[in-house]
């Protein structure tokens, strides 16, 4: 059902859980709300106070319960193998916390649990649907799948955005815009927590690049994180209401994101009101005064250099009332979150059994929405099933699709079907490593157009590639570029050689095809000799059939880009990734060269990230933010302003159903360049037809952050419908008062 309410075309979280296909055989519930979570807190400090002194460090500290050579851990019997494990209380009937990555599925964790789940697409591709209701729907399955498997907390909620293409987690989070990430990554969580199971919202905050990832630290000013990536944390915080905030491994302004009094004390308890329980990363807690700066759970303690949040912790309480009621207060946090998620009146058992075939779709209409037509020259694509040759080459697309490494990595029952180790040895090679999805392209190629004669070619020799192009009518190449956490790519060209090889597959197939399978942006010294390009990014479980449809026309492609594709490095704020001279990037994000200390200016673009900084800039991009082509065409029309409502007209113009993504931008603001994307929706539109829209603007958009408060000044605004950042339509001009608000 779809309504208009708050700052954009929502949709309904409550009539989408009876259409969210369940996971288990617990119904979906309505998500926690604000409502919710203050009687949850209040039943907590009940709880509190009939705690034993000795049962106080009990929900602060959690170990990774599974055997990864680290070490003596013990792992209790109701543990699952997964990201973490904090013991219960039971003599209070407190539940223990079991825990899973991430915001793609429940982590296959390089199948020690020998099970499979359902692998949604990259967030990436799922923030390129612009669609709430598709990430509600992906969080609500692979919650409830958490949830069969025995797990009541998912790891989820990637919300960081992308200030530099070059990071290796672009493709876990959204976009780089503060609204289209916030409104989407609150939807998944609204999704995930209706299993009675709680989210994360994550990396709190300012985590940006995985190049010396545990000891980077930010700069940048409180009013330039507060406009972008602090505004997509509360904006996501506000849509979602998630349960648990996971702090990040950089440091901001000088101190350990998970001991930062300013961003866990000050701006989220404090400013935000936030009744959750902030749990640190994996092996990120600098040490026992993290809990007074603000964390309540220090998690995968083994990885850390000590286990501060037990024993130590205890003997701080002891000693000092300020920390005693410190403690009690993690201790409230940690229990609003289980009592408001429901963890201890609706456990989950694990074994039930999980429908992947049902699961399966949700994941292949993810991928259907989010693939982006970047180019179609002379309307090469739709292909005709009426085919008779086709030459498909490269990108392993003889298997499956890509998906991205790391602690999201996800794979179906029966692990992958390639697995390509990146380097080293031991379990954290193996994390990184990189793996495909058991959903072949070619096979969907085929079966789309049977009376074809369908070869393929791995593309291991260019020329074994050119000659079987020349054979055939259309060439499709398929090129990946695979990314992970942990590390950072170097630059933004494909690797292993694929630029040359579209490049010469082009040369000898006038109708060359590029399918590209990333994890962000890359450039395209090619692009001017292909035909078609078609971003299917990681697309998941069902990638396969999901590209396969949009080629041949079966799905009208309609998703938008969520990130700004540059045409080089240049252009980008800081044009040289920051510590990729000195540092030798690994996993656990340890130095192995120069100071403990990288530094990396945010100040250089403050608030202007991505899209705004190319407006600011003047510059163009290869294929700028909100970008996306369709079989069909659309115009946008009627654009009234009053107050801080738009209105106006979206008409699909073209001979074909589709759908259409509607962007509303602030472009100036007393005639200086000021762009946002201030309101957004989703339209679809049968061949011809005609809807009105209406989105709600958020002041904050409008506004600067200065001495505490959100402050727009008297002025002349204007406005323009667009068809991406840099295609500017029909403009509106209106004057607003000054105004000056707090949080």
């Amino acid at each position: 059902m779809r309504i208009s309410m708050g700052k954009m075309v929502l949709w309904s979280g409550a009539a989408l859980g009876a259409m969210v296909l369940a996971a288990s055989t617990a119904q979906a519930q309505e998500a926690p709300t604000a409502a919710t979570i203050k009687a949850a807190d209040a039943r907590a400090a009940a709880t509190v106070k009939a705690m034993k002194p000795e049962e106080k460090t009990i929900l602060t500290h959690g170990i990774m319960p599974m055997d990864l050579g680290m070490g003596n851990v013990v792992i209790p019997k109701d543990a699952v193998p997964g990201a973490g494990y904090i013991a219960g209380i039971d003599r209070l009937g407190v539940p223990a916390l079991k825990e899973t990555d991430a915001s793609l599925g429940v982590s296959y964790v390089m199948g020690l649990r020998k099970d499979g789940a359902t692998a949604l697409p990259s967030g990436v591709l799922q923030a390129a649907t612009w669609n709430p209701e598709i990430l509600y729907n992906g969080g609500a399955m692979i919650g409830g799948e958490a949830r069969a498997k025995g797990f009541n907390v998912l790891l989820a909620g990637g919300v960081n955005l992308m200030r530099d293409p070059r990071n290796g987690r672009t493709f876990e989070y959204l976009s780089e815009d503060p609204l289209l990430s916030g409104m989407l990554v609150g939807a998944a969580i609204r999704g995930i927590q209706s299993n009675h199971i709680i989210s994360t919202i994550k990396h709190f905050a300012l985590n940006g690049q995985e190049t010396g990832r545990k000891y980077v630290d930010i700069k940048i000013s409180e009013a330039a994180a507060k406009e972008s990536d602090l505004l997509a944390f509360k904006i996501g915080i506000e849509q979602g209401q998630p349960l648990s905030v996971m702090c990040a491994y950089n440091r901001v302004g000088g101190q350990n994101a998970c001991s930062n009094d300013f961003l866990l004390n000050k701006v989220l308890k404090k400013d935000w009101g936030w009744k959750g329980f902030v749990m640190s990363d994996w092996g990120a807690v600098p040490g026992v005064e993290a809990a007074i700066n603000g964390l309540d759970q220090q998690s995968g303690a083994e990885l850390d250099k000590g286990l501060f949040f037990a024993d130590k912790l205890a003997d701080k309480a002891k000693a000092d009332p300020k920390w005693a009621a410190r403690l009690d207060n993690m201790n409230q946090r940690v229990l609003t979150a289980i009592y408001a998620a429901g963890i201890d009146k609706f456990p989950a058992k694990g074994g039930e059994k999980i429908d992947f075939a049902a699961h399966a779709k949700v994941a292949e209409e993810t991928a259907k929405q989010g693939i982006v037509l970047l180019k179609n020259e002379g309307g090469v694509l739709p292909l005709m099933k009426t085919a008779k040759s086709i030459a498909v080459i490269g990108g392993y697309a003889d298997g499956g699709v890509l998906s991205g490494g790391g602690s999201s990595q996800v794979q179906g029952e029966g692990g992958a079907v390639y697995s390509i180790p990146l380097s080293g040895t031991g379990v954290w090679a193996g994390l990184i490593g990189q793996n495909y999805h058991r959903s072949s392209p070619l096979k969907a190629i085929t079966a789309q157009a049977p009376q074809a004669k369908v070869t393929y070619r791995d593309g291991r020799y260019i020329t074994d590639a050119v000659e079987k192009a020349k054979q055939a009518e259309v060439a499709v190449v398929f090129v990946t570029q695979f990314t992970t956490e942990g590390l950072d790519v170097p630059d933004l060209h494909l690797p292993q050689g694929q630029d040359e090889l579209i490049a010469a597959v082009a040369a000898a197939n006038p109708n060359t095809i590029v399918v590209l399978e990333t994890g962000g942006p890359v450039v395209m010294p090619w692009l001017p000799k292909v035909k078609a390009v078609v971003e299917a990014w990681y697309p998941g479980a069902r990638g396969g059939e999901a590209i396969a449809s949009v080629l041949f026309g079966d799905t009208n492609p309609s998703g938008r880009l969520p990130i700004t594709f540059p045409a080089s490095t240049d252009q980008l704020p800081r044009p040289k990734l920051d510590g990729s001279d000195w540092v030798e990037p690994n996993f656990a994000g340890d130095p192995t060269s120069g100071s403990d200390i990288l530094h990396a200016d945010y100040d250089i673009e403050g608030s202007d990230v991505g899209y705004r900084w190319f407006a600011r800039k003047g510059q163009k991009a290869l294929f700028p933010f909100g970008y996306g082509l369709s079989y069909t065409s659309f115009q946008s029309s009627g654009l009234s302003v009053k107050g801080l409502t738009a209105t106006f007209t979206v008409k699909n113009t073209g001979q074909r159903d589709g759908d259409e993504v509607a962007q509303l931008y602030l472009t100036t603001r007393n005639g200086e360049v000021k762009q946002r994307l201030v309101g957004f929706a989703r339209v679809s539109l049968k061949a011809g037809e005609s809807k009105p829209v209406s989105l709600t603007i958020d002041p904050r958009l409008l506004a600067d952050w200065k001495n505490g408060l959100w402050t727009s000044p008297k002025g002349t605004y204007s406005f323009a419908l667009g068809k991406d950042a840099e295609t500017l339509g029909e403009k509106v001009s209106i004057t607003l008062p000054a105004k000056s608000w707090k949080e």
